[in-house]
């Protein structure tokens, strides 16, 4: 004689909710078709925005560093954070995205077309081959700058091996993951960008120029 034991509804149902919640968060991620797709604009001298990123923030692995450009790709803010150890969710990423740039910049909405771009660094462990991880940050910014009236920049990894833009096939070995400060100085193209300004800050210097 055979004894078993049927499973608990809990135990069921527990084990539906976690599949329904891989499932939606591999469905808020983007592959690099997807993101190649999208019209991502170009980065005109990425060398430039990876180490002046590089040199005010100096990432370790599991940093986040989100910026905004101006239309003529002067840095405008930028904020960075370490990313929390959860499994990756483009909806999280998105979350955490979303109140940086808030803290740092003032949104676009009432602009027909964004005039300022985002652009995400961000510090990972591995190489510099696309991860679902990646695609979850590309998921989150894209959705980030809808939801702050900015136009969506390039996605950039930072590794041991260098730094890559992903989907446009370019990067270089400095800086990396472990470049100490004096690590970027290595080109003349590492110029030192726009001072950060604050949304608080470009307010107040547009009325000191009235």
């Amino acid at each position: 004689m055979t004894f078993g034991f049927a499973p608990s509804a809990a135990l069921t149902a527990s084990s539906t909710s976690m599949s329904a919640d891989s499932t939606n968060r591999l469905g808020r991620l983007l592959e690099p078709s997807e993101w190649a797709a999208a019209g991502i604009p170009l980065l005109r001298n990425p060398r430039e925005v990876v180490g002046g990123l590089h040199s005010r923030h100096l990432p370790v692995p599991s940093t986040a560093v989100v910026a905004v450009l101006d239309h003529e790709e002067r840095l405008t803010a930028s904020a960075s954070f370490t990313r929390r150890p959860t499994p990756a969710d483009g909806w999280d990423f998105r979350n955490a995205l979303l109140a940086h740039l808030r803290r740092v910049v003032p949104h676009d909405l009432r602009r027909r077309t964004p005039v300022r771009t985002a652009v995400l660094l961000y510090c990972r462990e591995g190489d510099e081959r696309w991860t679902e991880e990646d695609g979850a940050w590309m998921w989150g910014l894209r959705d980030a700058c809808t939801l702050h009236g900015l136009r969506c920049g390039a996605y950039i990894t930072l590794t041991r091996g260098g730094w890559q833009v992903l989907g446009e096939g370019r990067g270089g070995r400095r800086p990396n993951s472990l470049s100490q400060p004096s690590g970027i100085a290595h080109t003349g193209a590492d110029a030192d960008p726009a001072p950060l300004r604050s949304g608080a800050a470009a307010a107040m210097s547009k009325a000191a120029a009235r």
